[in-house]
């Protein structure tokens, strides 16, 4: 019992001190939006805000427990990915990418497996997530440079995908 008992204070005090490592809190901010999407039609943005805006946009809600290392070090590394991948904040995707959105919700891959347990609200229901899709692909459709600009290519298949 005194062995547990001294691992359980040994924990302790390594929690409390990694506390004080290289403070990732200051790497979480929030910056100015730049530009979003024209969202079209606007309940895109509500499934995006949902799903997709804690790691990809710049109006991340840092929860209490992304500010106690070591959950501090994986939620910052998560959305600074998330946000170099894709940032709803600061539009500005090619055709390319605009395709690899859609294949993303579709495949339902986006988020880490530590993500729903902790936001149960970000999940979309199937018919939610189908709007989303409609809605996206509309969005892009309307982006300089999206699928409905020059170099679209690949939206026929991936609706045929969707549809199988």
């Amino acid at each position: 019992m005194k062995i547990l008992r001294w691992v359980g204070i040994g924990l302790l005090a390594l929690l409390a001190l990694i506390q004080f490592i290289p403070p990732v809190v200051a790497w979480q901010t929030n910056p100015p939006v730049v530009q979003e999407p024209n969202w079209d039609p606007p309940q895109t943005r509500t499934f995006a805000e949902r799903a997709c805006f804690d790691c990809h946009s710049n109006q991340t809600d840092w929860t209490w427990y992304s500010k106690i290392a070591p959950m501090s070090w994986l939620v910052t590394s998560h959305v600074l990915e998330g946000r170099e991948e894709l940032n709803f904040s600061e539009w500005n995707t090619t055709a390319e990418e605009a395709g690899e959105i859609i294949e993303v919700i579709q495949a339902g891959s986006s988020h880490q497996p530590t993500y729903f347990p902790l936001h149960p609200e970000a999940q979309l229901s199937p018919a939610e997530k189908q709007q989303f899709i409609e809605g996206m692909r509309a969005t892009l459709a309307a982006s300089p440079g999206g699928e409905g600009g020059e170099g679209g290519e690949g939206s026929e298949m991936e609706e045929e995908e969707f549809e199988e």
